[in-house]
C-alpha cells in the first residue's frame, strides 16, 4: 500500500504576537479538520511525531552569526520545524512511506546561507536543512525543490545558488508587487550551477488555470529534464484568495491538483496566513492528494469574489516570460585577490534586508569557478559592526576546491583583524568549524 506520512508541530511556545499572522491557529484548524474529516483513520495514513534537529545538522546548510551560541534561546522551536521535516525525509529514504507532509511551524525559506536573525518569519530554513542531511547520511545526489509559496523562497535560492546537483524552482507573486522583492527571471544561478534556479513570477490575479498551466508547462518538464532522485514542494499556502498578505487566487481545488501535478516526494509547510477560512481546506486538498485520494470534493466556504486574470491575459505573458528567461546569458565578474588560492573567483555582491527585525546585512560573496565542481564559496558577512565569513566546501568538490576552501579559511580567521566570526561547512567530509575570536575553535 502507498503510504502518506503526516507530522504535526503547531509550536506553541513559539510565536510573534498573539495576534501575528504567523501563529500556533495556523496549525490548528488544520488539525481539527482533519480529525473531523477521518481522513487521518484512512489506512495509508502514518502519523509521526515530531524531533529535534542537531545544530549540526542546521549548520550543514547554514552559517548562524556571529556564533551559533548567539541564538541558542531562540532556536528551540526552529530545530524541531526542521527536524521534524528531517524525519519524514528519512522516512522516506527507508521505504517506510512513499511521501509525506511536514505540517511544521516556523516556516524556513526566507532564510538564507547566513543567518543574522529572523526574517520573513524565518529563521532555519527547514528545505534546506532536511535537502543536506539526505545528501550527507544518504548519498543522495541530485535534489529538486519546488516552492509554491505566494513569496519568493529567496532564503533557498541563496543556499542552493551555486550548488548544480540541487534545481531550485519558485512560482510566486511578482517581487515588484510583494516582499521579499525578489526572484525574477534573470536569477538563474551561479557560474557553476548557471540554470539550475528557476523563477517563475506571476502576476497578481492569477488563479488555478494559471498555476496549473505553468506547472505543466514549464515546471514539470524542467523536472523531467533534470531528473531528480526527490521532489521537495516548499508548500506555501498563501496564494489563496482570502490570504490577507498577498494578492493571488488559488482555491482549494488548485492547491490539490498542484500536488497532483508535482507528485512530490515530500511537501513541506510554509506560508499561509488566512487561518480559518483557506489552511484547514488546503491542506485536507493537499493531504488527501499525496494519499491518492479524491481531493475534488473539497471546499473552502468563502466564495472567490475579486477578479481573476483571464487566460486570453496570462498566455502573452507567459510566452513573453519564457523569451525573457531564455534570453538571459550568465554575466559574471571575476575578482581575484592576493589572498585568494589559485583560480577565478567569481563576485557577486548581497544585501538582505531583515523586515522581522528591522536590520541590514551586507555580504561579498566569491565562488571559484570549476569544471569539476560546484565550487568553494567565500562570503564575508557584515552586520555593523560586525563581521563574520562563511567558507563552504562543497559535496563532491574536487581536490582543488577543497583545498582552496582550507586554505581560504586558515588565513582568513589567523590573518584577518577585522572577522569577529566564522564557520568553514566542509560538505564534502560532513565536518563543521567554528571560530569566534574570544573563544576560539569548536567542532560541531
Amino acid at each position: 500500500m502507498k503510504r502518506t506520512g503526516i507530522l504535526f508541530f503547531p509550536a506553541f511556545d513559539w510565536s510573534l504576537g498573539d495576534s501575528h499572522p504567523e501563529r500556533e491557529e495556523r496549525l490548528l484548524y488544520t488539525q481539527e479538520q482533519l480529525f473531523e474529516e477521518g481522513v487521518l483513520d484512512l489506512p495509508q495514513i502514518k502519523q509521526f511525531s515530531p524531533r529535534v534537529a542537531s545544530l549540526h545538522q542546521g549548520l550543514r546548510a547554514q552559517a548562524l552569526f556571529p556564533n551559533p551560541q548567539a541564538h541558542t534561546d531562540s532556536l528551540d522551536a526552529h530545530l524541531i520545524a526542521a527536524g521534524s521535516a528531517i524525519l519524514l525525509g528519512e522516512a522516506r529514504m527507508r521505504g517506510e512511506i512513499s511521501n509525506g507532509f511536514v505540517l511544521a511551524r516556523p516556516p524556513g525559506h526566507h532564510s538564507g546561507a547566513t543567518v543574522w536573525g529572523n526574517r520573513g518569519f524565518c529563521t532555519l530554513n527547514n528545505e534546506a536543512i532536511l535537502v543536506n542531511h539526505l545528501r550527507a547520511k544518504y548519498g543522495v545526489k541530485k535534489i529538486a525543490i519546488v516552492d509554491t509559496d505566494v513569496h519568493h523562497g529567496d532564503g533557498t535560492q541563496d543556499i542552493f545558488y551555486h550548488d548544480p546537483n540541487v534545481l531550485f524552482i519558485s512560482i510566486h507573486q511578482d517581487g515588484r508587487t510583494l516582499f521579499p522583492g525578489s526572484g525574477f527571471v534573470y536569477e538563474k544561478g551561479g557560474p557553476n550551477a548557471w540554470d539550475q534556479t528557476l523563477n517563475i513570477p506571476l502576476p497578481p490575479g492569477t488563479g488555478d488555470e494559471g498555476y496549473h498551466y505553468v506547472m505543466e508547462n514549464w515546471v514539470l518538464p524542467r523536472l523531467q529534464a533534470f531528473a531528480p532522485e526527490l521532489i521537495i514542494n516548499s508548500a506555501g499556502q498563501d496564494n489563496h484568495f482570502t490570504d490577507p498578505l498577498a494578492s493571488m487566487n488559488l482555491t482549494a481545488d488548485g492547491y490539490g491538483r498542484i500536488t497532483e501535478i508535482l507528485q512530490p516526494d515530500l511537501a513541506v509547510l510554509e506560508g499561509g496566513y488566512s487561518i480559518e477560512g483557506a489552511l484547514p481546506y488546503l491542506n485536507l486538498a493537499i493531504l488527501l492528494a499525496l494519499a491518492g485520494e479524491d481531493y475534488h470534493h473539497v471546499r473552502e466556504p468563502q466564495k472567490l469574489t475579486r477578479p481573476t486574470l483571464a487566460w486570453a491575459d496570462l498566455k502573452p505573458y507567459f510566452e513573453a516570460l519564457k523569451k525573457q528567461h531564455q534570453a538571459v546569458q550568465p554575466k559574471f565578474s571575476v575578482q581575484n585577490k592576493p589572498t585568494f588560492p589559485k583560480g577565478n573567483w567569481i563576485n557577486i555582491p548581497n544585501s538582505i534586508y531583515y523586515d522581522t527585525e528591522g536590520f541590514q546585512e551586507t555580504r561579498q560573496d566569491y565562488i571559484r569557478q570549476c569544471n569539476h565542481c560546484a565550487g568553494t564559496v567565500f562570503i564575508e558577512s557584515r552586520r555593523a559592526p560586525q563581521t563574520s565569513i562563511l567558507v563552504r566546501i562543497p559535496f563532491h568538490a574536487c581536490p582543488e576546491c577543497e583545498q582552496a576552501g582550507y586554505d581560504l579559511w586558515e588565513h582568513t580567521h589567523r590573518h584577518s583583524e577585522k572577522i569577529r566570526s566564522g564557520l568553514l561547512q566542509n560538505q564534502l567530509h560532513d565536518k563543521l568549524v567554528v571560530w569566534d575570536s574570544k573563544e576560539g575553535l569548536k567542532e560541531f
